[in-house]
């Protein structure tokens, strides 16, 4: 998640929050092909009515985008901005985007949902940020944005991470699927759903994330922002798994936008 803003010729990232504004405001007079793109993308995918084919779309049409670490800004003695980017991504980001875009009916209501997803209570300080992915998952969960996906027997994993320092010392107890499980009741999965790779590491608690999808003859797929590859992409899940010595999964349904009440 590298601090900074880049454009292109045929995507341009955009901005928002920055100093308090709002996308609308951010992107106010420029015509962005960031928000054409974005806005444009969860358009045509409220024609589908269920979240889970609305995300295959999504994260579909962003195949091929380019693998960026540290586009986020902000830490503890910087003030935090509030950054959404539909060009480049990292594992988490990416997933947050498409997540974000698959629950939203407007650009404005996805910048609500990022926020939410990002942040806890969609405050915008980098105190308040999902900072570790099983932070992610306990907020998102207790939140209504996702459900956990039970399979098989879980086992319970312990992580104290105590990075970054000014964090200071968190404890997660981490309820893990072993991958022969995974592997087995595969067919329990449905596109969409938000893997989680359990690091080995004690005090690592994932390592990546990314969607599950099943390709047109039943492959079992990740989709992700991969590091290694530069970019977003379809992979095999086994595949994955036997490169990078998965022990332990876990996975979370999205959920519906609940309608708000008046």
């Amino acid at each position: 998640m590298a601090a900074g803003i880049d454009s292109s010729m045929h995507r341009r990232d955009f901005l928002a929050g920055l100093a308090g504004a709002s996308l609308s405001a951010a992107l106010a007079g420029t015509a962005g092909a960031g928000e054409q793109l974005i806005g444009s993308l969860i358009a045509q995918s409220r024609a589908y009515p269920a979240i889970a084919r609305r995300i295959d779309f999504i994260s579909h049409a962003l195949l091929g985008h380019r693998y960026q670490a540290n586009s986020l800004i902000g830490g503890p003695r910087q003030p935090e901005v509030f950054v959404a980017r539909d060009d480049r991504f990292d594992c988490v980001t990416f997933c947050e985007t498409v997540l974000a875009a698959a629950r939203a009916h407007d650009v404005a209501s996805f910048e609500a949902g990022l926020r939410a997803i990002r942040y806890h209570k969609g405050v915008v300080a980098w105190r308040e940020r999902n900072h570790d992915f099983a932070a992610w998952c306990e907020r998102n969960v207790a939140d209504g944005v996702c459900e956990p996906v039970a399979l098989g027997q879980p086992v319970d994993v312990t992580k104290v991470l105590d990075s970054p320092p000014a964090l200071g010392r968190r404890r997660f107890s981490i309820a893990a699927i072993p991958k022969a499980t995974l592997l087995a009741e595969k067919a329990k999965l449905q596109n969409g759903d938000i893997i989680g790779f359990v690091s080995r590491r004690p005090s690592l608690d994932y390592y990546h994330t990314g969607f599950v999808m099943f390709g047109s003859k039943g492959e079992f797929l990740l989709r992700h922002a991969s590091e290694s590859h530069g970019r977003v992409l379809d992979e095999r899940m086994e595949q994955f798994i036997a490169l990078n010595r998965v022990r332990y999964v876990t996975v979370l349904r999205p959920r519906e936008e609940l309608e708000k009440k008046s």
